[in-house]
């Protein structure tokens, strides 16, 4: 027991620095956890969606944006490539949890699957979605 040391605000830069004579202090880390696939919604309401899906590859990661103020769905997620540019929405029936987790102040985030051909009448980008924690 005469290895504990108190803590108190005088002693935590000592703490900090006593891995140097053996102590080992753990490190934060963080895993990827697999969520969901999900198709992109709304793509053909975006200008030059065409444009932006061939600047995109399979693996691009995705950023999503919550917009708690959309006047159709509060739960709702931007989804946007590396670029910042709109590339749709996550569909609205696997947004309350993901909404929840955003709001809570988790990463959530997608990589591209999969991707239609943009001269094909029906766009698809699949995507798989994580969280970061």
């Amino acid at each position: 027991m005469n290895d504990i040391i108190p803590i108190d605000e005088s002693n935590v830069v000592a703490i900090i620095n006593a891995h140097k004579n053996g102590m080992d202090i753990g490190k934060p880390f963080s895993k990827q956890i697999y969520l969901i696939s999900a198709n992109i919604a709304g793509s053909n309401y975006v200008d030059d969606i065409e444009d932006l899906v061939e600047k995109i590859h399979i693996g691009s990661k995705l950023r999503f944006v919550r917009e708690p103020a959309n006047k159709f769905d509060e739960l709702a997620i931007l989804v946007k490539d590396q670029e910042n540019n709109k590339l749709g929405y996550v569909p609205r029936k696997d947004n309350p949890i993901l909404a929840r987790l955003m709001d809570a102040g988790k990463l959530i985030y997608g990589t591209v699957k999969f991707k239609s051909c943009p001269c094909c009448n029906s766009l698809t980008i699949q995507m798989e979605i994580y969280l970061d924690d």
